[in-house]
């Protein structure tokens, strides 16, 4: 094992990609490379550093603990030759840590307030180099897996996360513990563990992040749920452009079978478990599992008739567990710690954290991870740093593009999957979107009908035909050329989207539309009476499309 004396992690997330995060960790190397430090120094991005949008790009260099951001090429040379070369702290380019102290200040003064994201998915991304497993090994990685093939049975480990109460992070919320004990129990010796990165919803991005700032926590799940199981191979399948987290993975997993943690005899037992990756084609219709596993076994990727389920008639026929990666990276920590520590986290009905990635009006996105059962306005006001430019809060879409579009009426509702499903909402995968009183919801719900119309598979007809209608009356309605009468009509197509359409996802497509409808039914017939209540669309005071001398498609010719 290589002794190296610091290590830098430099934030990868999209907004330092976007400020030139990979040019800097080149450069990084580059001067590293000029000190001959390359054998004492090792470099990496990190998909998370827990810092505001405006100290980014950063890097964090330990076991020093020194964050330096934003900082960008020049700032490289000065960074290298001084604190890595002489070591001395460069203070001028230091973040401190006043930006953190004023987020505590904001936290609402009463019983149970967190003052800190309490991280369990997330506990070692950040801090741990990515692509080291000796740093994984170091911060109690594969130490769950140990205790579980040393000291438990696979049904002791079934058991441990049932009783844990883990419910699946995709979007479902189906008992982690249960799937896996329908999977163990299923007749047929040849089993498999299918990993869902299929993260293909706008808005969605926490999967990637937890890879990259963290795969081995993904490897670790997947062996456990093939011990509990009784399966011999597990699957990744990714979704394509996360290029970074797939090499991520493949390295995760060439370091583990170096170091006996895959292949045979694992921990000096008689577990063998083997982990290959598999890259989607881009298609949001594999999120459900059934089309994954018909794209994995390079058919087209539609959705089966269920049942049977993938427990019993999975992947080529047999027993599949499929879980989301949030999903598998908490069996790590829950059978390391135990079902009760799980338990006295989050709410009685939803145990432990939920990872969220939060974008819109707020003034810090990007991904936090919090206790189920944290309301929307602790999330806002703490994690978010306040909506953005002081504005109202309007609305959040919760579960990203197939989630639901609630209102004010919500802020105060623990947010887990029993307390919003009970009033009408959804937690989904846990994308969150924040947005004030200039957001439009007709022209919202048009954007997302006409990503879901262009991902349909076209199985069915509730959804081939139902998203194509719903987009074209939500496009009439958006320029003003709708009547109330094309109101009914779009509810009572989605209400049959939901009722009808052949998977998930068709009938998830609805729901943007019909918690639109429910919630903010004045904005739509405002709309099919000529004027837009956020004043943002082309109608506002406007007269009639017809009347009008510019239409929306001759505005943005214009443009």
């Amino acid at each position: 094992m290589p002794t190296l004396r610091s290590h830098i992690l430099i934030s990868g997330d999209p907004v330092s990609l976007a400020r030139g995060a990979e040019a800097i960790k080149g450069a990084v190397e580059s001067e590293l490379a000029y000190y001959a430090l390359t054998d004492e120094v090792a470099v990496a991005l990190s998909g998370n550093l827990r810092l505001a949008p405006e100290q980014l790009p950063a890097a964090v260099i330990y076991p020093d603990d020194v964050t330096y951001g934003p900082i960008t090429l020049n700032d490289v040379p000065l960074i290298v030759s001084e604190h890595l070369y002489k070591g001395r702290i460069v203070d001028a380019l230091q973040i401190t840590t006043k930006p953190l102290t004023g987020a505590i200040v904001r936290v609402p003064a009463r019983e149970g307030a967190l003052f800190a994201q309490q991280r369990v998915v997330l506990a070692r991304a950040g801090i741990i180099n990515p692509e080291s497993i000796e740093d994984y090994v170091a911060h109690d990685g594969y130490a769950a897996l140990g205790h579980a093939l040393t000291r438990m049975t696979p049904a002791q480990v079934v058991q441990e996360i049932t009783d844990a109460g883990l419910q699946g992070r995709g979007g479902a919320g189906f008992p982690v513990g249960k799937k896996l004990n329908l999977v163990a129990k299923a007749p047929g010796e040849e089993k498999f563990v299918l990993c869902n990165a299929d993260e293909s919803e706008p808005g969605t991005f926490k999967d990637r992040l937890i890879i990259e700032g963290d795969p081995h926590s993904v490897l670790e799940g997947m062996l456990l749920a093939g011990y509990a199981i009784g399966a011999r191979v597990g699957y990744i399948y990714i979704r394509g452009e996360y290029h970074l987290a797939r090499e991520r993975l493949e390295q995760a997993i060439r370091q583990a079978r170096a170091m006996g943690l895959l292949g045979e005899g694992i921990f000096a037992t008689d577990f063998t478990f083997d982990i290959h990756v598999h890259s989607g084609a881009g298609a949001y219709i594999c999120g459900e599992e059934s089309a994954l596993i018909e794209s994995f076994e390079g058919k087209r990727g539609e959705p089966r008739i269920r049942p049977p389920f993938p427990t019993t008639v999975g992947v080529w026929g047999r027993p599949t567990a499929v879980n989301n990666v949030e999903s598998l990276a908490n069996l790590p920590p829950i059978v390391k710690n135990g079902a009760s520590w799980y338990r006295s986290i989050g709410t009685a009905k939803c145990p432990g954290t939920k990872v969220y990635t939060m974008l819109g009006d707020v003034n810090v996105t990007g991904l936090i991870e919090v206790p189920m059962g944290t309301t929307l306005r602790t999330v806002i006001e703490v994690y978010g740093g306040g909506m953005k430019q002081g504005k109202p809060f309007k609305l959040a879409q919760t579960g990203g593009s197939a989630g639901a579009i609630i209102d004010a009426s919500f802020l105060d509702v623990p947010m887990d999957f029993a307390e919003l499903a009970a009033r009408g909402g959804g937690l989904g995968s846990g994308a969150l979107l924040i947005a004030g009183p200039d957001t439009c919801v007709v022209d919202l719900a048009h954007v997302l009908l006409r990503f879901f119309a262009s991902e349909s598979c076209g199985k069915c007809v509730p959804c081939r035909i139902g998203t194509t209608r719903a987009k074209e009356i939500l496009a009439r309605l958006a320029d003003a050329r709708a009547t109330l009468d094309d109101i009914h009509q779009l509810e009572r197509i989605a209400n049959n989207m939901q009722a009808a359409a052949f998977c998930g996802l068709g009938q998830a497509a609805a729901v943007p539309i019909l918690t639109g409808l429910r919630f903010f039914r004045n904005e739509f017939v405002a709309h099919a009476e000529q004027h837009c209540l956020a004043g943002v669309c082309p109608m506002r005071g406007e007269p009639p499309a017809a009347k009008r001398r510019f239409g929306r498609k001759e505005l943005a010719t214009a443009a």
